[in-house]
């Protein structure tokens, strides 16, 4: 009775580690794309309409904005998010890896939803009276500058993500290196290395879990004045808290 209690727990918190894995990743997308696609959409306003001078590039953003630019955005990305998870088959609700992401990402129909609401959003400014229709129809025109660009920091994130995984990969095989050797400096210079790319990574649990055995470990050396004697104990608990 007492093991199945016990495998019940675990259950329980493998289930809520997934659970705030997922909704992490989720975050991590909805504000990173997020902002490349206002970027885009502010490369490709200014593209777009040259002869008008910043301020009033501004004012077209803002019209937008106030008929429902933000909103349609973090829409168009959790259905993106949602539809490239059903459409590469994850049932688990999280990523593994970063090729699924950006499979995902891909599948998720993201361009095509930014042509609808680009579409929806400056027929409403018109409609409106926030932007004159010589205005609007230029916009409308020309918006596939605009879905270029969004399109190409889209790719230019995801290059980013797969860069950084294979980077801390590589620090971490190199603090693993040092720890061996018994090396402190060199764990603590690969270790900082690790810790700036993972601000900066969406998170995935293998790379979490190696991240985090190694800031135990790496925590409980320097505590102890870079005593490399560790008890199986302390390996375990290491293991045991990534």
């Amino acid at each position: 009775m007492e093991k199945e209690i016990n495998q019940g727990i675990e259950k329980n918190l493998e289930n809520e580690k997934d659970l705030n894995i997922e909704k992490e990743q989720n975050k991590f997308l909805e504000s990173t794309i997020g902002k490349v696609i206002n970027t885009g959409i502010d490369i490709g306003l200014r593209a777009i309409l040259p002869d008008l001078i910043e301020n009033q590039v501004i004012d077209v953003k803002n019209a937008l904005i106030e008929n429902g630019l933000k909103e349609g955005i973090n829409q168009i990305i959790k259905s993106a998010i949602d539809m490239g998870k059903s459409a590469i088959g994850i049932f688990t609700g999280k990523f593994d890896n970063i090729s699924q992401v950006e499979t995902a990402v891909k599948k998720g129909g993201i361009i095509d939803s930014t042509s609808n609401l680009i579409d929806i959003v400056v027929n409403a400014a018109q409609k409106n009276n926030m932007l004159n229709n010589n205005t609007a129809n230029i916009i409308k025109q020309g918006k596939n500058i605009v879905l270029d660009n969004v399109e190409k920091n889209i790719e230019s994130i995801m290059t980013e993500q797969i860069k950084s995984i294979e980077n801390i990969n590589t620090y971490s095989a190199s603090w693993k290196n040092y720890y061996e050797q018994k090396n402190f400096n060199g764990m603590e210079k690969e270790y900082a290395k690790i810790e700036k790319e993972l601000k900066q990574i969406i998170p995935l649990e293998n790379t979490i879990k190696q991240a985090r055995l190694i800031e135990n470990l790496h925590n409980i050396i320097k505590n102890r004045g870079e005593n490399f004697q560790l008890s199986e104990q302390e390996l375990e608990l290491a293991k045991l808290l990534a």
